[in-house]
């Protein structure tokens, strides 16, 4: 059964679903180790995938892409 994403999701809907968690991360505060030991990938992964979450938001840094994921309500560790 295919679940629904859910609304943070829709909001970013040219991520894919791991691309989400890392923005997710990032605008938690987690550095790139963090999400990586999180996530359970390396670090250079993570590295991998910020690349491609920036030029799919079109931010031209990652606090660009922090402030946007923040504004859309991304960052809250509780979820």
């Amino acid at each position: 059964m295919a679940s629904t994403p859910g609304p943070s999701r829709q909001l970013f809907p040219e991520l894919t679903t791991r691309e989400h968690d890392i923005l997710h991360l990032m605008a938690a505060g987690y550095t790139n180790p963090a999400i990586a030991e999180r996530s359970g990938l390396s670090a250079k992964t993570v590295r991998n995938y910020i690349s491609p979450i920036l030029a799919k938001l079109n931010a031209a840094s990652r606090a660009e892409a922090i402030t946007r994921a923040r504004a859309a309500g991304l960052g809250d560790t509780r979820l």
